[in-house]
């Protein structure tokens, strides 16, 4: 028997939610823009993410949302690491590498920017917003997409910089009125 049996009860009826209205409603949520880096040498990849969040503080651990079709996902699941690279409002060229938007793939994503090795094997962008180098715990595969439980093994700041914020389709950034 379920904990939540009315969460069972909606399981099993019918979505009526149209996809493009769901999506149109998600773009109004603003969300810090991360690169997620997965995979070493040749074989390195990654993605550009709006989807991570803190999950605990003891151990300290993240979740980031991916999207299983996507090529980094078998790379993730080898490797077992992965690095969220928070950016910052200077570093809008990296999120469009990794979103797949100027046509590179794979380790041709890492170009145009400076990178360094991680204690994980993973890379990390130089002057981030923040770095989070991680050892994968856990996955909860759902629908389309794989729930990705991070260990953080190391952090990294960059202080003195804005965020990269996405919200309604667009990347922004917070403008301090100080």
């Amino acid at each position: 028997m379920s904990i939540f049996p009315s969460v069972a009860r909606l399981a099993h009826q019918e979505l009526t939610v149209d996809a493009d209205l769901f999506k149109d409603s998600m773009r109004h949520l603003a969300a810090a823009v991360s690169v997620i880096t997965v995979g070493r040498g040749d074989e390195r990849t990654g993605f550009t993410a709006t989807s991570v969040s803190s999950l605990a503080i003891d151990p300290p651990s993240v979740i980031v949302s991916i999207n299983r079709a996507s090529s980094s996902w078998p790379v993730l699941q080898r490797h077992g690491s992965f690095c969220v690279n928070m950016l910052a409002h200077d570093q809008r060229h990296v999120a469009d590498s990794f979103s797949g938007r100027d046509g590179r793939k794979a380790a041709e994503r890492y170009q145009g920017a400076d990178w360094r090795e991680l204690s994980t094997g993973t890379m990390a962008l130089v002057d981030a917003l923040a770095v989070l180098d991680c050892e994968l715990d856990d996955v909860i595969e759902r629908h389309s997409h794989g729930i990705v439980i991070g260990r953080v093994r190391a952090v990294t700041l960059r202080h003195n910089a804005e965020p990269l914020i996405y919200w309604r389709g667009a990347y922004r950034q917070i403008r301090s009125l100080g």
